[in-house]
């Protein structure tokens, strides 16, 4: 979570093209293969996620990513932010930002999807499924499924 300040109307826009700066910038050779697409973050508005395929990766991208949120005048909240790690095993990962350590956490929701350290989906899966039919029979859409 970044600190930006709030009040300004121009403050989302401003907030938008900093962050839009700042990704680009703190971008380097690290991130996660998903098909021919190399993706080191998921940025929506102040909610940052950020991605590498190992402990040291992660935290040279955290480091260069704090290096041009400070550039821009911002800093991260280290208070509100947390690594996982993406393994079917534990494994510890322990980031730095300012010479704080992120605690590390085994599940964490993001934009309303829940994320898990095993990478395991069923759960996530079986509660959007209950949410989407609560509002299909709120509205009075029948039940299909088998």
């Amino acid at each position: 979570m970044l600190d930006s300040g709030q009040g300004c109307p121009l403050s989302p826009v401003l907030f938008i093209i900093f962050m839009d700066r700042i990704s680009r910038r703190s971008q380097g050779p690290e991130g996660v293969r998903f098909g021919n697409h190399r993706i080191s973050s998921l940025l929506f508005t102040d909610d940052v996620v950020l991605m590498a395929s190992s402990g040291q990766d992660h935290q040279h991208v955290l480091e260069r990513f704090a290096a041009e949120c400070e550039a821009a005048g911002m800093r991260i909240s280290t208070s509100k932010s947390e690594a996982m790690v993406l393994d079917r095993k534990r494994v510890a990962c322990p980031l730095q930002v300012g010479g704080e350590v992120l605690p590390q956490v085994e599940e964490f929701k993001y934009l309303g999807v829940l994320f898990t350290s095993e990478g395991k989906m069923e759960r996530e899966i079986d509660r959007q499924i209950g949410a989407a039919s609560a509002v299909m029979q709120a509205v009075g859409v029948p039940d299909r499924r088998g």
